[in-house]
């Protein structure tokens, strides 16, 4: 989702580093919500978090943001295909920080966004920098977005 009135160049430069990587491109592979995919979402939960942040002059490490923003769902795997009950939203920000770190070096900041993404669901890891909290809400904005835009389409 792009945001009227800002600025996205600083965002795409931010970027480059983790979409040009191939296990990061092979989230287009899996479904997020609906019909989207991960690496759709992912980029659109950056997209919408940079925009807001910045709209809204939030003063924060913007690299830190979009980069947490664009591995908070890099868990690797269709969760649609696992037996029911695995409790993927309880767990999979917890892979998805293991697979990051992986790949990335990150710091605090990027860490936390990722693992503590699925708050409240997961109340043991909770946001603990303004970045972490705007990842949150853009995420679950983008989400319900995705969500109910494949409902509107029925």
């Amino acid at each position: 989702m792009i945001l009227k009135g800002v600025d996205y160049a600083p965002f795409y430069s931010i970027c480059k580093e983790i979409i040009i990587n191939p296990k990061y491109k092979s989230m287009k592979t899996y479904i997020a919500h609906a019909d989207v995919s991960v690496y759709k979402h992912s980029i659109e939960v950056a997209r919408y978090a940079y925009g807001f942040a910045v709209k809204r002059k939030i003063k924060c490490d913007l690299p830190s943001l979009v980069r947490g923003a664009l591995l908070h769902d890099f868990f690797l795997y269709d969760w649609h295909k696992q037996p029911k009950f695995t409790f993927h939203g309880f767990k999979h920000a917890k892979i998805a920080l293991y697979n990051a770190e992986k790949e990335f070096e990150l710091n605090k900041v990027e860490r936390n966004i990722i693992e503590s993404h699925m708050f409240p669901l997961n109340l043991l890891h909770f946001p603990r920098y303004k970045e972490s909290w705007v990842v949150t809400i853009s995420d679950k904005t983008c989400a319900l977005k995705e969500i109910f835009k494949r409902k509107r389409k029925k």
